[in-house]
């Protein structure tokens, strides 16, 4: 790292991408258990539902913004749906059979997505939504740094989207509704809060985020159903920063991101590569030994 400190900051920064990346995926768990309290399996594949609708649409002759519109109005559907077949008849059941209800989910989205689109990766339209390529290169620490502008988009994008959400949760009403959803089913609707509004709301607002962020991750690669995994990095992100802490996945993704960039980049040729793909869930396990509530969670107390 000292003999070549302008490695050192192009990989920070690499890290940097992706850890904001991930913070914006692990936001749509944040959303999905602030309102249910049960862990929502199937965000990574709703990552890459809206990224497929999108590029299905466009390879059926839609404009690049009419399909984006389009592609919310899909994911408004699935929200709806989901909130009707299969949260409506759950409610108070025990989290494991919301939790498995996620799965459900996961593998029919899956099926469904590869009947509509196919199993092949897709290239995300990028060129057609405007969003930048080519790269800056800057002179830092007596060394060249390649800054990819997609990149300095995603990670401007996932920031504000971030920024949009931590208010939407702190000042708003539904923001409030969310959290004492999240509190007690029983509770809120003894209030007056609905919760199939709540739910159709929140699912679509993941939906949201998971549109978002294929778009991004599609811009830097590709639109495959391996989306899926990069997505579920969220899930050691959340375990660091505490799965009802927007500012815990925020924290937790840069973590996530630079740690993992930083050991292949650097230890990774000691142990024959591939750390990148292990390393984030071995970082997560430490943290449940030592601290399973995360960096940002609260600990949960209960009498007997």
């Amino acid at each position: 790292m000292a003999q070549a400190p302008d490695l050192l900051v192009q990989t920070i920064w690499e890290g940097l991408v992706a850890g904001v990346l991930y913070a914006l995926i692990a936001l749509g768990f944040v959303l999905i258990f602030k309102a249910s309290g049960v862990f929502n399996f199937a965000q990574g594949i709703m990552v890459v539902f809206a990224a497929l609708t999108l590029v299905g649409l466009y390879e059926k002759g839609v404009p690049a913004f009419l399909a984006v519109i389009l592609t919310l109005g899909v994911m408004f559907v699935l929200a709806l749906t989901i909130e009707r077949v299969v949260l409506r008849p759950l409610v108070n059941q025990p989290d494991i059979i919301l939790f498995m209800a996620t799965f459900g989910i996961t593998y029919f989205l899956i099926g469904f997505g590869e009947a509509l689109f196919g199993g092949n990766p897709k290239q995300m339209i990028a060129d057609q939504l405007y969003l930048p390529k080519g790269a800056l290169d800057l002179q830092i620490l007596g060394g060249l740094v390649s800054l990819q502008k997609i990149d300095i988009a995603a990670a401007v994008i996932a920031s504000l989207m971030i920024a949009a959400l931590g208010l939407f949760f702190q000042y708003t009403r539904i923001g409030r509704a969310l959290r004492a959803v999240a509190d007690s089913h029983k509770a809120a609707l003894s209030v007056g809060i609905s919760l199939n509004q709540i739910w159709v709301i929140v699912w679509f607002t993941a939906g949201i985020v998971a549109l978002i962020t294929g778009i991004m991750w599609g811009a830097r690669s590709d639109v495959s159903f391996a989306l899926e995994i990069v997505a579920l990095k969220a899930l050691p992100v959340l375990i660091l920063g505490g799965f009802t802490s927007i500012p815990g996945a925020i924290v937790g993704g840069l973590i996530i991101g630079i740690g993992e960039k930083l050991g292949e980049f650097y230890w990774g040729p000691l142990v024959g590569g591939g750390i990148e793909s292990w390393l984030a869930y071995f970082i997560a396990l430490g943290f449940l030994l030592f601290r399973p509530q995360g960096l940002f969670g609260d600990k949960i107390i209960e009498r007997i």
